[in-house]
């Protein structure tokens, strides 16, 4: 099954953003009061010369626009100098608009007063008219590629019901459009919604993509596991993708928090990572310290926000900036706006309680969700199996086509889509589902419509009790060979959690096989066989342990999932003994096929992947071995036999 990685197009070309967000070292959000068109042009031939090929620029909110109908001359035309000296170094911008959220700080334009952003019927007018007006000033330039509406709006407008967030931004998209502009554009929220985090802040990722044309993730998550924090990002672009291009939006970090080595392999693995995701675009935050504007708001009390940049405050690349010309460089080597990811035979399954808002279901399920679901893609990737993210539809549905289906700790799953699992199975399909009640108390117990139809067991638990986790770890052995694992396996994984979660399924097994059992001899996984597929069933939320713990992976799951897909038979290209080394493929409109390899370890490694065919260099070599640097990625050309 296909796995989208849409590009944006132009004249109905497809291009890739590479660049960085952009505030000029000499007034950052002043800039356009302090502007030097010298400085300015340094900054950007920087840039140029280390392969990027864009920015995001800002139209300072408070400066642009001092009165309700008023533009400020000046600021105008050092905005449209600024377009030149894109030209000028070959590279292009895309302008934000409504910037009144900024580093730790939020400016209002001085006639606000307070009024509502998103309800105010003349406030929501004067926005119009500020859009309109300056998308007709630039948008015939050859500089603008594309608009953003705002900057982390919910930050500086706030929170707010779906249906006034769209009908605000649909407004101000169509301001856009009367200016003149056709670029494509986008709300620039941060794609922070309900589907993204379980939270629902009124921007809903598939809501606002009716009326724009691409998804822009900001990601600054803080993690207490290195292999989450550096797959963090490429599992918000799986979520983000609803039909149109993912855009990492923003994504850095501040070299006050890190070392140099620390800050290359944050950019080396969050690039190779979303892009394997399906991302094609990449903007990060941001092109340069301010060590000079140590005085100035925000910097002066958020006082790291000076040390975002991608070069130093007199202009010279930082380690990021580096990561992000070899990066440019792989993307070229490949050719990116003509390649995509490879189908895959595997699934890992959303449940729609994300993204629906279903009555009565709360914040804490749907951030369970979020975090079991990120477990199961880190531990597909240890177990080297190439895996689509698929949403259940709301009020039921999954997509059909798959050999196995990944439903980790699932509390939350529509009725109709249970039945369908049994449908899928006798299909042909492996459908793994593992038990949790989750961290909420709420009807603890199975939400599974037909538990015994397609798992073969039945549950013995008592109402209203969930069954504790008693000993410190989950020792699972199996007691028949099942696909990788041989009879006498013991799978250990560490529980964690709290009441509600440190818990398992407590089942009888009816029509079921009992192929693993846990250290009291009670059923662990049980498999039903279904025509020509399976259902398997963990008893343990396995995912849900994981996902609880500080510094987890790798941790077992991943050899049991290496053993679904030997059951499922899944098409792997490459394969590797080592967890802590991933490995996914892209593939050329002309056929040719690369793979990406991604190193967890903090130290050198060295990898012999088994490929049905041979791996070579983008220069062409042939080779059996790769060594990877710490937390290192390698591309080659994957030629099947």
């Amino acid at each position: 099954m296909d796995r989208p990685s849409p590009h944006l197009a132009v004249d109905g070309s497809p291009v890739v953003w590479l660049g960085a967000n952009f505030w000029s070292r000499t007034g950052g959000p002043l800039m356009w009061k302090r502007y030097d068109p010298a400085v300015l042009r340094q900054e950007l031939r920087v840039l140029a010369d280390h392969g990027l090929n864009m920015t995001r620029s800002f139209f300072y909110w408070p400066d642009f626009h001092p009165t309700p109908d008023t533009l400020d001359e000046q600021c105008l035309v050092n905005f449209a100098d600024f377009l030149d000296a894109h030209t000028e170094t070959g590279m292009t911008t895309v302008p934000t608009f409504l910037v009144g959220h900024m580093s730790g700080e939020n400016w209002d334009p001085a006639w606000r007063e307070g009024r509502d952003l998103y309800r105010d019927v003349w406030f929501v007018g004067r926005q119009a008219w500020y859009v309109r007006e300056l998308t007709a000033r630039f948008a015939a330039h050859p500089a603008v590629a594309g608009w953003l509406l705002t900057n982390e709006v919910p930050i500086y407008g706030g929170e707010a019901p779906r249906p006034i967030v769209d009908a605000w931004a649909s407004l101000l998209v169509d301001a856009v459009r009367a200016g003149g502009g056709t670029q494509p554009v986008a709300v620039g929220d941060g794609a922070w919604g309900i589907e993204t985090t379980g939270h629902d802040n009124g921007f809903s990722v598939r809501d606002l993509a009716r009326f724009t044309d691409f998804v822009g993730p900001h990601v600054y998550r803080m993690e207490t596991d290195q292999t989450r924090q550096h797959l963090k990002a490429a599992y918000i672009a799986e979520l983000s993708g609803v039909g149109l291009p993912v855009i990492m939006e923003e994504f850095g970090l501040t070299s006050d928090f890190v070392s140099d080595e620390g800050a290359a392999s944050y950019y080396r693995q969050l690039l190779y990572t979303t892009l394997l995701a399906g991302a094609t675009g990449w903007i990060a935050w941001n092109n340069t310290d301010y060590d000079d504007l140590a005085g100035q708001r925000p910097y002066s009390h958020h006082p790291f926000e000076m040390h975002f940049g991608i070069t130093d405050r007199h202009g010279a690349p930082k380690p990021p900036l580096r990561e992000l010309a070899r990066f440019a460089a792989d993307l070229a080597a490949i050719d990116l706006p003509h390649a995509r990811r490879t189908p895959v035979d595997a699934a890992i399954v959303v449940p729609s309680h994300l993204e629906a808002d279903y009555p009565f279901t709360n914040e804490t399920e749907r951030a369970h969700i979020v975090a079991t679901g990120e477990q199961a893609y880190l531990a597909a990737h240890e177990a080297h199996i190439p895996v689509a993210v698929v949403r259940e539809r709301e009020d039921g549905g999954i997509p059909a086509g798959y050999g196995l289906y990944l439903l980790p700790s699932v509390k939350q799953l529509c009725a109709t889509s249970w039945l369908q699992l049994e449908e899928l199975a006798r299909d042909g399909a492996t459908v793994y589902a593992s038990y949790s009640h989750g961290d909420s108390g709420v009807q603890r117990g199975p939400w599974w419509t037909n538990t015994e139809a397609l798992f073969g067991v039945r549950p013995a638990s008592s109402y209203g009790l969930a069954e504790p986790v008693t000993d410190e770890e989950a020792a699972i052995r199996f007691t028949q060979d099942f696909g990788s694992l041989a009879a006498g396996t013991v799978l250990t994984v560490p529980a964690a959690g709290n009441e509600n979660g440190r818990t398992y399924l407590p089942v009888r097994a009816t029509s079921g096989t009992v192929v693993a059992v846990d250290a009291h001899g009670r059923p662990a996984i049980v498999v039903k066989e279904h025509g020509a597929g399976r259902a398997v069933l963990s008893t343990y939320p396995l995912e849900y342990f994981a996902s609880a713990r500080a510094r987890s992976n790798p941790e077992e799951t991943w050899r049991l999932y290496d053993a679904l897909a030997a059951v499922a038979d899944v098409e792997r290209d490459v394969r590797l003994d080592d967890p802590r080394v991933f490995v996914d493929t892209l593939v050329h409109d002309d056929g040719r096929r690369f793979a990406v390899f991604v190193s967890q370890h903090g130290t050198p490694v060295t990898v012999r992947p088994v490929v049905a065919g041979e791996l070579r260099t983008l220069g062409g070599e042939t080779t059996d071995e790769l060594a990877l640097d710490p937390y290192g990625v390698a591309v080659r050309e994957l030629v099947l036999d």
